[in-house]
């Protein structure tokens, strides 16, 4: 797909396939909670690639008590102080848990390196320790995937665009957001230098091209369910118990109470 303009999957297409996706990702979760898994997902790539609405997809239907998604703001006076790692361990999967990175640790990698948030001594040290932090993570036992969001320069823009004129997500737009229009290739060799340092064999990068967002989601999702080797865990049985007879409850009046206004009857 590369140099090439993604043709836009039909909706009722890409909606069928999802929840097809999705109904595989409740049971990969069941398998995760059964088998005490643990799964690390990591959403890197350029503003406005679509990270946000595919983790939003992922995370539709599945129990927010065991699948949480990680998006951390920018680190305090004292985590500046810490080992660079040591405020993302926090959040790491214990038994039977999911934890998605809306942005990670690769923040050094990229938004601080390019803009100047990090010292040139600190970003080499971060290529040096970042494989070896995540061989660590893989050798404990978690399984660690990383996806990498790609967009073209046209794409973007064209998403800032929408997003400045829509007061739904207009929130989504920050000052740096815009900066990385006027640093583009700029991120572009920070990615590329990334990858040379961090795709290694135990934890790899994959790409995914996202000018089509649709595409996007239902290709980072089929490519997350294959390469976790999960199957299908048997529910506990259910039967929903026979209510019991009245004993003689009866409700206060409505009155005594302060209810909501039924704005919908005024629509």
């Amino acid at each position: 797909m590369a140099g090439k303009k993604a043709e836009t999957l039909p909706r009722k297409t890409y909606e069928l396939e999802l929840l097809r996706l999705q109904t595989e990702l409740v049971r990969l979760q069941e398998w995760v909670r059964a088998a005490g898994a643990r799964l690390v997902v990591i959403f890197e790539g350029r503003d406005a690639a679509g990270k946000g609405g595919t983790i939003k997809r992922v995370t539709e239907h599945l129990n927010p008590r065991a699948a949480r998604i990680a998006a951390l703001p920018k680190p305090t006076e004292r985590e500046r102080t810490q080992w660079y790692f040591q405020r993302y361990v926090e959040h790491l999967p214990a038994a039977g848990e999911i934890v998605l990175f809306d942005r990670s640790w690769y923040n050094r990698a990229g938004v601080e390196h390019v803009m100047g948030f990090c010292t040139k001594e600190e970003y080499q040290l971060f290529l040096r320790q970042c494989p070896i932090f995540e061989r660590m993570l893989v050798e404990d036992g978690i399984l660690l995937r990383k996806y990498w969001f790609s967009v073209s320069d046209a794409m973007q823009q064209e998403r800032f665009r929408r997003r400045l004129e829509d007061p739904l997500r207009r929130w989504k737009l920050s000052p740096m957001d815009l900066e990385s229009i006027t640093h583009w290739e700029a991120y572009s060799r920070a990615k590329d230098e990334m990858l040379v340092h961090t795709d290694v064999s135990e934890a790899p990068w994959y790409i995914v091209e996202s000018d089509d967002k649709r595409r996007a989601r239902l290709n980072m999702i089929a490519h997350l369910l294959g390469s976790v080797p999960y199957h299908d865990v048997t529910p506990p049985v259910l039967e929903l118990p026979a209510r019991p007879a009245s004993t003689g409850y009866e409700r206060p009046p409505r009155d005594l109470q302060t209810y909501v206004p039924d704005h919908a009857a005024s629509l």
